[in-house]
């Protein structure tokens, strides 16, 4: 099986970043074959005659990991679950094992591995290594290196699983495999139907099951007729938060004219639900939070959403279920509906794809606003984009004309970013513990000597950063702080694209001229590039 580019770039990084630390984290989004890149990497470590764990928390994930290694590699894997032990022959033989955490965090069976059984250690759906489990597996095998491997997480699980892993090797983003075909396009449909979640409380840092089971009990039968008005002729998946919950919407469905089927862990016929679900038989399949790992279906072309969560990576999972590319299938739509919360921590479609909380809660706003008009998330990203760097700029103008009275004498680190239009340094979030801390003595001292304001930057990460764009815009030939300071207070625009020998130059026109400006330049909208181009003609 060969890799695609991405899944080649994932696998050398994962190598390089072993080179230097021996815990890392691999990020891929749901559908973009994460499973085939762990695979390609053990098959390399067997032929240099390691041993390999794989491990995970569902036994649906652990024979997915078996049967992908099998298919891409041709390597059988020694299976330690319940009654079946990799110690043992015949399993003793193979180099690569894919375990139960449920069943290897138990101490007598833990005790049974030497601590150097193991040179490599994946865990699949990493967000949950922090867990006493696997942090006990993970401590005995301590020499070990770990690849963790998860779907988009938040920033909240990648401040938390920073505080295990030492480095995030590759991280491949939704928006662009989609961009890249390898993930189908996704468009949401704000359905103006309020679902009062107000009464609902919180366990484990999410909304509890069975209050959300009560909240939305009542709008099942709207929820249907609306399903009935978008959703047919589509395949379609319903996550609710309960069993009883789910037989109900299955129940609803039915009499609004689906053929619909329900699926839960006690279903007897699981895999014949599951088949004539694939098959055609079944167009809607409803279920209570069993189908979010482990399970893939193509075909599947429309999501809807009625176990609202503040858990990114777990909303990423049920959306993920349809985001695959199949034959015919144009795009994944998601049915959203009007969640009423006293918190702003739901998720909704916008957390997919925007890069940082302001553009997602701007485009849940915009698609609020015109609830019932399915929009295409990267075309809804983009507006959303442009209109948050609208807001910026008026709130910017707002604290320039400030800035301007307090005649600092520092350019400040907002008014830099604007200038260069750096979104990735406007929206930057510290991951790992060493980019939290507060900037260092030295850190402060270089931006205050390139004329930067230090006491606005919060952490050692972000004062990284513009220090690392500081250095690349000086070799690039570009304007520094200052100049940029200069030039704005003089009324000039977007000084921050400009080049240094220009506005050196005109820095100097306008001290020549008693530092005002010579009355031949209009500062709007004046084009360095063009002045020179005048000035050489005129010559």
């Amino acid at each position: 099986m060969d890799l695609r580019t991405y899944q080649i770039e994932a696998k050398e990084a994962i190598q390089k970043e072993w080179g230097t630390v021996k815990r890392t984290l691999l990020v891929l989004p749901t559908g973009t074959g994460k499973t085939i890149v762990f695979c390609k990497l053990a098959e390399d470590y067997v032929s240099q005659g390691k041993r390999i764990l794989i491990l995970a928390h569902r036994g649906e994930l652990l024979d997915q990991a078996a049967d992908k290694m099998a298919k891409s590699t041709g390597l059988e894997c020694a299976i330690e679950k319940a009654e079946r032990s990799c110690l043992e022959p015949p399993d003793c033989w193979y180099r690569i094992v894919v375990g139960s955490i449920q069943s290897m965090m138990r101490p007598t069976r833990l005790s049974a591995f030497k601590v150097d059984h193991f040179d490599m250690i994946i865990v699949d759906e990493a967000h949950h290594v922090l867990a006493d489990s696997y942090q006990r597996v993970l401590g005995h095998f301590e020499d070990a290196k770990v690849l963790g491997v998860t779907a988009t997480p938040d920033r909240g699980d990648m401040q938390n699983l920073g505080k295990y892993f030492e480095s995030l090797a590759y991280e491949y983003s939704l928006p662009k495999a989609i961009k890249e075909g390898f993930l189908c396009p996704i468009k949401a449909l704000t359905i103006p139907l309020k679902l009062d979640l107000t009464g609902v409380g919180t366990q484990a840092g999410d909304f509890k099951a069975a209050d959300l089971g009560s909240a939305i009990d009542p709008y099942l039968a709207q929820i249907a007729a609306e399903m009935a008005d978008h959703c047919k002729g589509r395949k379609t998946v319903v996550f609710l938060p309960l069993i009883a919950t789910s037989k109900k919407m299955c129940a609803f469905l039915n009499e609004a004219g689906f053929c619909a089927a329900e699926i839960n862990g006690t279903s007897k016929n699981r895999t014949e639900i599951l088949n004539f679900f694939v098959d055609g038989m079944y167009d809607v399949l409803c279920n209570s939070m069993l189908l979010t790992e482990g399970w893939d279906c193509p075909p599947v072309d429309c999501i809807v959403c009625l176990r609202p969560t503040k858990i990114r990576s777990l909303y990423c999972q049920i959306i993920g279920r349809g985001t695959r590319i199949h034959p015919g299938k144009s795009d994944l739509l998601i049915l959203d509906f009007l969640w009423h919360s006293e918190r702003h921590e739901l998720c909704r479609p916008a957390c997919l794809i925007a890069e940082n909380k302001e553009v997602a809660e701007k485009m849940t706003e915009n698609m609020e606003d015109h609830a019932g008009i399915a929009f295409d998330l990267e075309e809804a990203e983009e507006k959303a984009e442009s209109d948050c760097v609208a807001d910026r700029e008026k709130a910017l103008a707002e604290k320039l004309a400030s800035l301007k009275r307090r005649k600092q004498k520092l350019v400040d680190p907002l008014q830099f970013e604007m200038s260069i239009q750096s979104e990735d340094l406007a929206s930057y979030v510290p991951a790992f513990g060493w980019e939290m801390s507060p900037p260092s003595d030295k850190q402060r001292e270089s931006l205050e000597k390139l004329g930067i304001m230090p006491d606005e930057i919060e952490c050692s990460g972000k004062a990284a950063k513009i220090l690392d764009r500081l250095s690349k815009r000086r070799m690039e030939g570009l304007t520094t702080p200052k100049q940029i300071r200069f030039l704005e207070r003089m009324g000039f625009e977007h000084v921050g694209n400009w080049e240094f020998d220009p506005a050196k130059k005109l820095i100097d026109r306008i001290a020549a001229n008693g530092w005002r400006v010579p009355s031949e330049i209009n500062p709007r909208g004046y084009e360095p590039s063009k002045e020179l181009v005048t000035s050489e003609i005129g010559w």
